[in-house]
């Protein structure tokens, strides 16, 4: 059996969008700019054709990555789940107990995790201890060093 990738809607198009671009310009690029390397002759000290080559290597990769995601996508339904209780799709705020500034993250399946957006993987060790929790609950999150303690104050 494949491995499903879940995820929200939002996830689910972000990606059908990505493919789209992909496949209808990024390709369409790359190998225009090996067509125009190739002009240049000799191929084995073609710095630009190597690069394109390899650019190339890189949006087929990604490509079929991104047709697996599609094809294996498990969106998330949060209807049948406690509004209160933290679960894929949803958005949690906690704080670290002795401290008063919060964090707000929202739990999103691997293929649309980035931090960087207050999105994590519902496979990450703190997404993990947190899912089916609710708010007031106080949880421990395994850190690389010890642990913190956090106490669930809202989920959206």
């Amino acid at each position: 059996m494949e491995k499903t990738y879940p995820m929200t809607q939002e996830g689910l198009d972000k990606l059908k969008d990505e493919l789209e671009n992909l496949k209808l310009v990024k390709r369409p690029e790359v190998i225009d700019r090996i067509k125009v390397a190739r002009s240049y002759g000799d191929l084995s000290e073609n710095s630009e054709y190597e690069a394109a080559k390899d650019e190339q290597a890189f949006i087929e990769g990604r490509i079929s990555t991104v047709e697996t995601m599609i094809r294996y996508a498990e969106i998330v339904d949060n209807a049948k789940i406690a509004k209160d209780e933290v679960a894929l799709g949803k958005k949690v705020t906690f704080v670290e107990v002795g401290d008063t500034e919060e964090e707000s993250y929202q739990i999103v399946g691997t293929a649309e995790a980035d931090p960087f957006s207050g999105k994590i993987s519902n496979e990450s060790p703190i997404a993990r201890v947190l899912i089916g929790k609710k708010v007031g609950d106080t949880v421990n999150v395994p850190l690389p060093v010890g642990e913190m303690t956090v106490k669930i104050v809202n989920v959206d």
